[in-house]
């Protein structure tokens, strides 16, 4: 159980650094997004290891989906105004979802090699 806090510790504290450096830097970027960026820097670093978050991370990850049930609900209130829209919604973003797929799918094809491994939990 402490494994778990510490690496929820670890995660929050990344959270938290990303949303006040997202309250220091006049971009339009979310505070999630300069968290995660930062602890992927730490990562690549070795500032973090993967052993230090995983099993939090996967936790996390399996609870991801539950994360999208607000967004759902919010667009089927919507939908009679998104409607209009529909094709132009649809052609931003079918394309948009494909490259991201493939950029995706090619990231971690290329970390795999690298790393020679599927399992970060021994690290």
């Amino acid at each position: 159980m402490l494994k778990y806090l510490s690496q929820a510790g670890i995660i929050l504290a990344f959270s938290f650094a990303g949303e006040a450096l997202h309250l220091l830097v006049p971009l339009p970027v979310p505070g999630s997004v300069y968290g995660l960026l930062l602890l992927l820097l730490c990562l690549c670093l070795g500032v973090v290891r993967p052993r230090h978050i995983v099993e939090t991370a996967q936790a996390l990850t399996a609870l991801m989906p539950v994360m999208f049930v607000p967004a759902t609900v919010g667009l089927m209130q919507s939908w009679e105004r998104m409607k209009q829209s529909l094709p132009a919604l649809l052609l931003a973003i079918l394309p948009l979802t494909a490259v991201v797929m493939g950029v995706s799918a090619l990231v971690v094809q290329a970390v795999e090699k690298k790393e020679g491994t599927h399992d970060l939990s021994d690290r």
